[in-house]
């Protein structure tokens, strides 16, 4: 079955490019295209799709606010492109329940790779550089209202609480597993519960609370 795709970006010859590389996949269908944030809701609506490729910069209605409202809409997934690794707007978009971020001059697999893990339920996230890109921007957004550490922290186990720190630091599942001593279904149990408890939507959100809370904080990254 393939991954549906809506590709958003007000630039059309990126726009037309990154379809063109996502439609030559087997397993990748893109359904729509749209040149700004609104259009890209609409076309989600309308088709349905697995995934939003959707540019962060965009006229008529930022993509910010566009992630913000597909994710609240569904399950569509969304993948944000930024044309700077320091953009002041990525924060803003995991924090609105994008799931990864890509380079707009993301290498041909590199995308492709992006966009079947992203539709696959997992997120961008593994590479230190990105943990510690979201670090950055925890510590440097304004603060915002969240509830006491103690408190939301207890209602995860011991071992929950101890997978979410790792987690935190880009450790990915099978890291986990041997830091922990124990298996990849059993480290796979507490992220379910983490996400769940926590009522998260996806590693990238985990990420973002754990240094909200205060469990981990940056410099720990690895």
């Amino acid at each position: 079955m393939s991954i549906r795709v809506v590709v958003a970006d007000d630039q059309e010859l990126v726009r037309a490019g990154f379809s063109m590389i996502l439609d030559a996949q087997p397993d990748i269908e893109v359904v729509a295209e749209a040149g700004d944030g609104a259009q890209a809701i609409a076309a989600v609506r309308e088709h349905r799709p697995d995934l939003l490729l959707l540019d962060i910069r965009m006229p008529v209605m930022d993509g910010i606010e566009a992630a913000r409202a597909v994710c609240a809409d569904g399950d569509c997934r969304v993948l944000m492109l930024t044309t700077f690794d320091l953009d002041d707007y990525v924060y803003d978009a995991l924090r609105a329940g994008a799931s990864g971020f890509l380079l707009k001059d993301v290498r041909r697999d590199a995308l492709v790779h992006a966009v079947r893990v992203v539709a696959a339920g997992e997120s961008l996230l593994a590479p230190s550089v990105t943990t510690r890109l979201i670090a950055d921007f925890t510590a440097r957004a304004a603060p915002r209202t969240v509830a006491p550490p103690s408190e939301r922290l207890s209602v995860l186990t011991g071992r929950e609480q101890e997978t979410l720190r790792m987690m935190a630091r880009g450790l990915s599942n099978a890291e986990i597993a041997r830091e922990m001593v124990v298996s990849e279904h059993t480290v796979k149990t507490h992220v379910s519960n983490v996400l769940t408890k926590l009522g998260l939507r996806d590693r990238v959100q985990a990420v973002i609370a754990a240094y909200e809370m205060g469990l981990i904080v940056p410099g720990d990254a690895r």
